[in-house]
């Protein structure tokens, strides 16, 4: 089940690459709530549901093109997996290319997302799932 699960998020992730927003939401549970804190974004905040989905990527769209999310290593960790991530865009405006690494947690339902935590890095994201020393 679990190694489902890391296939499911690497799906995931090449679904929120797409631009494709009803393929977004495919991926993502009617439930979901995602938190993106301070130490990623100029403007933290919590996503919930499909409006929050919708709301994050119209925001991010509004700026930026070209994005990109690509998972650098995934962990197996029961009904979550935690990801190394790595973010590309390029600004609309400026055409300034933009990349950020990150570490997430995806907990999972059914194959589809209900949550996710997103951490400034990876260690951070394997020490909250219980996987510190892993990297």
């Amino acid at each position: 089940m679990s190694q489902r699960n890391v296939e499911v998020v690497r799906r995931g992730l090449e679904a929120l690459s797409s631009g494709d927003l009803e393929r977004i939401l495919e991926f993502v549970d009617p439930v979901f709530e995602g938190q993106v804190p301070p130490e990623l974004s100029t403007e933290p905040d919590t996503y919930r549901g499909h409006a929050g989905i919708r709301r994050y990527f119209q925001s991010f769209w509004d700026d930026m093109e070209d994005v990109r999310f690509q998972a650098v290593r995934l962990w197996d960790a029961g009904d979550s997996v935690v990801v190394d991530t790595r973010m590309t865009a390029r600004g609309r405006r400026t055409a300034i290319p933009v990349e950020q690494r990150f570490g997430q947690i995806w907990t999972l339902r059914d194959g589809r997302a209900i949550a996710l935590e997103n951490f400034a890095s990876v260690g951070d994201a394997l020490e909250a799932a219980g996987l510190a020393g892993e990297v």
